[in-house]
Formats: structure tokens, C-alpha cells, sequence
């Protein structure tokens, strides 16, 4: 679970929810069930005209994994590093096809890893093996996105929404002046309801989403063109040293692989 997402949701509610605690004792004056439908309904059916159902439904799914951990970390990085130096290792003892065993296992587990070193197996030059995979990753990147578009555009819609939901409150409230007009305050008060809805859907909820989505494939994306970078150099036979100084210029300093600890941890 990602625990700081947790706790940042929560405490957005809580804050919301506080307001109302404060500064008032009529609880029940913010539940509307008639906005919610209009905000949720509306905002959800704008979405499946505008999109195809397949990436709708990939947008609600995704929405519930930022709550999880994302599974590419700092110290992934660094690993990463070192799981290349040490096929430049292999490939510097038994040649290219040393590979194919950790190409197997890597195919369940990493698609993306897995198609980098058949790559490299099957004899690319490294500008090759960087053309392909930057194609690969773009692709991907792009695609990815999708989810994030979605959700951007459902939080721009929710306050529409909100906001029709409120003209629908205002003209019943003003078809109802003539006949009572001390209804006038708590009617528009109910009317509001729907933008408070639309507004806080989108700004607690929907927007933050769609931020973390991009910036966990921003990550992603991040995470494979260090990998590409290392796949590539294995394909121009570099040696794991220059392998080391390469990748690591890709990342922070506290992040650095050092092959000396690692040949001293082995002896």
C-alpha cells in the first residue's frame, strides 16, 4: 500500500469534512443525493462518449493502484545497473548466447526486459538495439497516458456538472418562491450542492489521479531507457566498467552501482 497516498486522500477528506464540523451543526444540509448522481452519472457518461469503453474502464481501474505502491523504485534503478554489469560479465566469458537462460526466466516476469535481450541475442548492433527500444518505449508511453487524458477530462467535467445540477436546484427553487418564499435560502443553499460536489470530486480526487498516473510512467519510462542504454552497450561488447559509467550518468549520485564493492562482496 502506498501509505502517503493514503494518508493525502484521507486527509483531504478530513479536511473538507472539518469545515463542515466547525462551522456548523446541521450535518445533513450537505448531503444531496439528486447533485451526487448528476455529478457522478454525468461526469462518468460524458466519459464513454468521449472515449472508447476499453480505455474508460483501464482510467476507473488504474485509478484504484495509486493507492498501491509503485513497483519501479530508487533502489530498482541501482539494481538495474548491476543486473546489466553483470550479463556485460557474462558476455565478456561465454559470448551473447550466456543471455538466453535469463531471457527465459525474464519473459513472465518483464516483457520489456526480456524483448531487450532477445534483441541483443539475436545479433543488433547497439544503435539498433537504442532504435528499436526508444521506439518501443515511446509507444508505450504514449498508450499508457491514455488513462491520465481520461481523467483530466472527467475532472474538468465534474464541476460542469455540479454546476448543471445547480441551475436544475435554482429553478426549482424559483418555481417555488411565489407560493413560500422563506424556502428561498435553504433552496439555493441545496442548489450549491451540486457544484460543492463537482468541484471537490474533481480537485480531491480526479486530478491528483491523473497526475500520479503520468508521473508513474514518466517514471516507468525513465526506468527503460536506462535499461535500453544497457542493453545497448552489451550489443557493442563494451566492457562492464564503461557499462557502470554510462548507466550511472543517467542517475542521481546517491544512486551509483560500484562495481569495486561488488567484486569485493563476491571474494
Amino acid at each position: 500500500m502506498s501509505i502517503p497516498t493514503i494518508l493525502g486522500f484521507l486527509f483531504g477528506i478530513g479536511l473538507f469534512l472539518g469545515s463542515i464540523v466547525l462551522n456548523t451543526d446541521n450535518y445533513l444540509v450537505f448531503l444531496h443525493a439528486a447533485g451526487f448522481i448528476m455529478v457522478i452519472g454525468g461526469t462518468g457518461a460524458a466519459a464513454f462518449v468521449a472515449y472508447e469503453p476499453r480505455y474508460v474502464y483501464q482510467a476507473l481501474k488504474i485509478s484504484a493502484s495509486i493507492f498501491f505502491t509503485q513497483k519501479v523504485g530508487r533502489n530498482m534503478l541501482t539494481s538495474e545497473v548491476g543486473r546489466v554489469i553483470r550479463w556485460g560479465y557474462m558476455v565478456q566469458k561465454s559470448g551473447l548466447p550466456a543471455l538466453e537462460a535469463d531471457a527465459k526466466k525474464l519473459r513472465q516476469q518483464d516483457r520489456f526486459l526480456a524483448f531487450g535481450v532477445d534483441l541483443v541475442i539475436s545479433g543488433y548492433t547497439g544503435a539498433e538495439v537504442r532504435e528499436i527500444l526508444s521506439n518501443t518505449i515511446e509507444t508505450t508511453f504514449h498508450r499508457q497516458l491514455v488513462p491520465a487524458e481520461i481523467l483530466r477530462n472527467m475532472a474538468g467535467n465534474a464541476p460542469a456538472f455540479g454546476m448543471i445540477a445547480t441551475l436544475v436546484g435554482l429553478v426549482i427553487m424559483l418555481d417555488h418562491m411565489g407560493s413560500d418564499p422563506s424556502k428561498i435560502g435553504p433552496g439555493m443553499a441545496v442548489g450549491l450542492l451540486g457544484t460543492l460536489y463537482g468541484v471537490t470530486f474533481a480537485r480531491i480526487l480526479l486530478l491528483p489521479t491523473a497526475s500520479k498516473v503520468q508521473q508513474r510512467q514518466e517514471i516507468l519510462r525513465f526506468r527503460q531507457y536506462l535499461v535500453s542504454e544497457g542493453l545497448a552497450l552489451l550489443a557493442e561488447r563494451r566492457n562492464p566498467r564503461y557499462i557502470q559509467d554510462k548507466m550511472n550518468s543517467f542517475l542521481d549520485p546517491a544512486l551509483h552501482f560500484d562495481i569495486d564493492k561488488m567484486l569485493s562482496a563476491k571474494s
